[in-house]
């Protein structure tokens, strides 16, 4: 994922990678637009874990950060529809 969003290769949008916000770090951060892109792979299946990424994200948001989710497997099975919704995201 980071091939495709690093040195503003996507739209020309500067993305951070393992970004602190706050006491969370975000897998990948784009200031300008206020979106953080999360990756998520089985660990998230976890009730618990599903439980704390739901509260997170609750509180990015109240923050005014927009939060998107993927799974990893999409990451690696469809980069372009991956790339799409980032893309969407950043349009808002």
């Amino acid at each position: 994922m980071w091939e495709y969003l690093r040195n503003r290769r996507l739209d020309n949008l500067k993305f951070r990678r393992q970004h602190p916000i706050d006491k969370f770090i975000a897998d990948f951060y784009c200031h300008e637009k206020k979106l953080v892109v999360e990756l998520d792979g089985a660990v998230h299946d976890d009730k618990m874990n599903a439980q704390y990424d739901e509260a997170r994200t609750y509180e990015l948001k109240w923050s005014g950060i927009k939060v998107i989710r993927f799974r990893n497997s999409e990451v690696e099975n469809n980069i372009s529809f991956v790339l799409i919704e980032i893309r969407k995201a950043t349009e808002k």
